[in-house]
């Protein structure tokens, strides 16, 4: 067939589609652009290499890739008036060349089950219908599930993952950084943000217009959580958060700037019915490797927290940010990825001065295995200790591809970044997403 016939085809079978969703025209990556490094810059073990199938997508946050290799974005602002994008390659040339936009609200949450994509804004939970070919039957109509979920002014995003029993789980953050009463480094004690964040809600994935307060509070105690992925392997939810802030400012004698700026960890939690991970009053230190009382509430950076809570699975240096979780399950990638956990670190750490990173957690038997590493670098595209220039690309949402691959979004430039293995000497074996 002629291309550039192919191309209308391609674009008409698009509109009939998604009704009077946005049409975006192709967009080749452009090498000279500031705001992208070079795909190769990107450090990878030994097999991996990094590509970049599009560009200017807009504040990127989470992913999903379906059965056909189409590719949804959810953003955080909106770019043209749409808040998710339909991505696709039509010409097999591993770069994007049609968009499809559609939805108009901002927000994070995307994940594909059981012939539904589910998405969320800063305050709700939507769904969309797939056709056989894993389009979104109805752009334009989505079905509300859920309403009235707590917004504020910061950490506002809305993560969702669904089970395989019909249960949707949505994370809602805190908006008080240790749960201070205002101007003091006093704690508030109960802490009542409890009762609508600071933790994970399940809700019902086929039941429409459900309040907030029909959900069931799920587990508690976690700050913020943005990253959080359904492991098909253990049957559970597993989440990273992100850790509260500083300590020295209301406590000197207990914090130096040193160690404020190096605590608490961030931390990646298995959950179930009931969990709490102890926010406000517990923080675990990665450094004495243990749960440790909150200074708001009567501890001073020695006294260990309580039994009550759950320990985390792997913990990681301060201020790291994990807003992607992924768990593995393909084969396209060497032995020791298969069922292990990927996350992606939306900032930097001042310990290690190392950030803007996709971070990987080996699992066997559905435990974590090893200590957390390294899995893909330098996506900054500067010296992060002596910076040359600004942060290039802020690594937030995680996807696994058709034939195995993973991708990674950037919510500061809009790159999508496409990671495949190639063992030398041999063809790897692909793989279906989830």
């Amino acid at each position: 067939m002629n291309k550039s016939i192919l191309v209308v085809t391609c674009l008409f079978a698009a509109t009939s589609v998604f009704g009077h969703s946005t049409t975006v025209p192709p967009v080749k990556p452009n090498r000279s652009a500031k705001s992208a490094i070079n795909p190769a810059d990107v450090k990878l073990p030994t097999g991996f290499a990094a590509t970049i199938v599009a560009e200017d997508l807009g504040s990127a946050r989470h992913i999903v890739v379906s059965k056909t290799g189409d590719i949804y974005v959810k953003l955080a602002k909106l770019k043209d008036g749409k808040g998710i994008y339909r991505l696709r390659d039509t010409n097999k040339d591993g770069v994007v060349d049609e968009r499809v936009g559609f939805g108009d609200y901002p927000g994070t949450g995307i994940f594909i089950r059981d012939g539904y994509m589910y998405t969320s804004s800063n305050n709700s939970i939507y769904r969309y219908k797939l056709n056989e070919n894993q389009e979104v039957i109805n752009p334009d109509q989505p079905e509300k599930l859920v309403s009235g979920l707590r917004e504020k002014d910061r950490d506002k995003s809305k993560s969702i993952a669904v089970d395989n029993q019909g249960n949707i789980y949505v994370n809602i953050a805190s908006d008080n950084d240790a749960c201070r009463v205002a101007g003091t480094g006093k704690g508030m004690m109960p802490c009542p943000l409890l009762d609508s964040a600071a933790g994970i809600w399940r809700f019902k994935a086929n039941v429409l217009d459900q309040p907030f307060d029909s959900g069931v509070r799920y587990a508690t105690g976690l700050k913020n959580v943005v990253g959080l992925d359904w492991n098909g392997k253990t049957n559970s939810l597993f989440v990273v958060q992100h850790g509260r802030g500083k300590f020295d400012d209301f406590y000197p004698q207990y914090y130096t700037p040193k160690q404020s700026a190096e605590l608490p960890a961030e931390t990646m939690y298995e959950v179930h019915q009931g969990d709490d991970a102890g926010w406000p009053y517990v923080y675990y230190d990665h450094i004495q490797k243990k749960k440790i009382l909150a200074p708001e509430y009567g501890g001073d950076g020695k006294k260990t927290g309580t039994a009550k809570t759950i320990n985390p699975v792997a913990a990681f240096p301060a201020h790291m940010g994990p807003n992607g979780l992924l768990f593995y399950t393909g084969t396209a990638f060497p032995e020791r990825y298969r069922n292990g956990a990927f996350i992606a670190f939306h900032a930097q750490s001042q310990e290690l001065h190392k950030g803007f990173l996709i971070g990987f957690v080996p699992f066997k038997n559905g435990k974590a295995s090893g200590p957390w590493e390294i899995f893909a670098d330098n996506f900054a595209g500067t010296d992060l200790v002596k910076p040359t220039g600004p942060v290039q690309h802020r690594p937030c949402g995680l996807a696994q591809g058709p034939d195995g691959s993973l991708y990674v979004t950037d919510d500061l430039n809009g790159t999508l970044f496409k990671i495949s293995y190639q063992a030398t000497g041999r063809k790897a074996t692909a793989s279906s997403g989830k």
